[in-house]
């Protein structure tokens, strides 16, 4: 179906795209700071469940309705944006206790970072888009289109679940030895990112 030299070349182009962090792997990474490695795998979770929404998508054959809908994913994209920037600002003010401060009179839970998760990756149309552009160079016409794109849909999610676990964990170890001192500067830091990420999406165009 898929020959063995081109697979490669897209799992190698795959890994290339993934280990340049984007907004998905900031929330992952400051949340894995804060609230340890376990929080960074929920929005794993989430950001996966948007993976799959985004290749269903995909396979069904319907993203050349993203192009005819640009003023609907736009608005999409900035108010992901606008959320970026909102969590930014959150690091920001955050007296080194953000890990442990309740929201709302309650601790975010596993649930909370999946669907964290699974918002950010959703409110970045861009995603939608790349998929409709980038998949279909790898697919022969002279074979099942839709297998193809499962396929190469699902390792792109398997190779995303592995390195943003990557990431997940190797913050998460860096938060847990982190002394509380330390905290408000690594919020901060994060802050920075995310706003940073948030500007990004913003100003970004198709």
């Amino acid at each position: 179906m898929i020959d063995l030299s081109t697979y490669l070349m897209y799992i190698a182009a795959s890994v290339a795209i993934l280990i340049v962090p984007g907004p998905t792997v900031t929330v992952i990474i400051a949340n894995s700071l804060r609230s340890g490695a376990s929080a960074g795998m929920m929005n794993i979770a989430g950001t996966q469940l948007g993976l799959a929404v985004m290749i269903g998508i995909l396979a069904a054959g319907l993203s050349t309705i993203v192009a005819a809908m640009a003023e609907i994913f736009d608005i999409i994209r900035l108010a992901g944006a606008a959320y970026l920037v909102w969590l930014g600002i959150k690091l920001w003010r955050a007296d080194g206790t953000l890990a442990d401060a309740p929201e709302n009179g309650k601790t975010k839970t596993g649930r909370g970072y999946f669907w964290q998760g699974f918002a950010v990756l959703m409110a970045n149309p861009k995603a939608l888009v790349f998929f409709g552009a980038f998949i279909p160079q790898f697919v022969n016409p002279a074979h099942d289109a839709l297998m193809q794109i499962i396929v190469l849909g699902a390792t792109f999610m398997v190779l995303a679940l592995m390195l943003d676990g990557v990431f997940a964990l190797a913050a998460g170890k860096t938060g847990s030895m982190l002394s509380r001192h330390n905290v408000r500067l690594l919020e901060r830091i994060s802050g920075t990112c995310l706003i940073g990420g948030g500007i990004w999406l913003a100003l970004a165009r198709r």
